[in-house]
């Protein structure tokens, strides 16, 4: 497959409505000076930020995919499954993001309390108040932690304090991606696994899952990331050959969450050319 073309894309993104550091206005920005022709927003289980998104790309002639990532277990591995096209107001889909996102405030309170029996003085108040536009993840606990000197450096937050099965972490509940993939498609859109990279599956074991995950209504894979490795991409792109799936890409851009992924390039040499789009776009609109 040739990937050289002037119109370049990303079709994995976050904002302040999930755990990215920019707005979904700021996003589109970004992607318009970075020289983006798309980009899909797809923040964790959260939808709230299309509807904020879409009136400044479209001023901005950039092209919003509405997007999501959801977080999902399959036999206690982390699984995530982004969704593409999805219609932000059809009823059950919309419903269901809403519970997501009304168990992640719980958690995040119940994630404080902890933390504040450790001795450590942190409050949902307080986080809210440091970050008015932000929907509060762990990230924003680490950050707050360290810049107020209570912990050294976000790396101890999460190894002692709010990594998982650590002793502040409050587990998320989650949906298998059989699941994930029957819930996107409630919300007409298109499900694609992502990043199976960072599954760590073997050659054997990611191929049946990938079968199961076929058979289960999946269009496509995330064949094009920030974080393969050599090799990654070609052994993706077979599979998607075998399983008759379609590819995207994305940076998995977070902002100053993860400095070292850059919106459109990812660590420096990732190049998602439209055409992807338009294939995706061709399997969605011609249903």
């Amino acid at each position: 497959m040739n990937y050289f073309t002037e119109k370049i894309i990303d079709l994995h993104t976050h904002s302040t409505e999930s755990d990215g550091t920019l707005t979904p206005e700021e996003l589109m920005g970004l992607a318009k000076d970075t020289g983006l022709t798309a980009i899909a927003l797809t923040d964790h289980d959260a939808i709230s930020g299309i509807e904020k998104a879409r009136p400044i790309a479209k001023e901005l002639g950039v092209e919003l995919v509405p997007g999501i990532e959801l977080s999902t277990d399959y036999n206690g591995k982390e699984i995530h499954i982004l969704g593409y096209y999805i219609n932000t107001d059809q009823p059950d889909f919309s419903k269901k993001v809403q519970e997501f996102v009304d168990c992640r405030n719980m958690r995040n309170e119940k994630m404080a309390l902890l933390l504040q029996q450790e001795g450590f003085a942190i409050t949902m108040e307080a986080l809210t108040r440091e970050n008015p536009d932000s929907v509060i993840t762990r990230a924003h606990f680490a950050r707050y932690l360290v810049e107020h000197g209570m912990v050294k450096d976000r790396e101890t937050v999460f190894r002692k304090y709010l990594g998982d099965n650590c002793r502040c972490y409050v587990p998320r509940e989650k949906i298998t991606p059989f699941e994930a993939i029957r819930l996107i498609q409630a919300g007409e859109g298109l499900a694609f696994f992502a990043h199976p990279v960072l599954c760590h599956m073997n050659h054997d074991k990611l191929r049946l899952f990938l079968r199961d995950l076929k058979d289960a209504g999946l269009t496509g894979i995330e064949a094009i990331y920030s974080m393969n490795e050599p090799g990654d991409e070609k052994n993706l792109l077979k599979f998607s050959e075998e399983f008759d799936l379609l590819i995207s890409g994305g940076s998995d851009f977070h902002g100053t969450n993860k400095p070292h992924i850059r919106l459109g390039a990812g660590r420096g040499n990732l190049h998602i050319p439209y055409e992807i789009l338009e294939k995706i776009k061709e399997r969605k609109f011609s249903q």
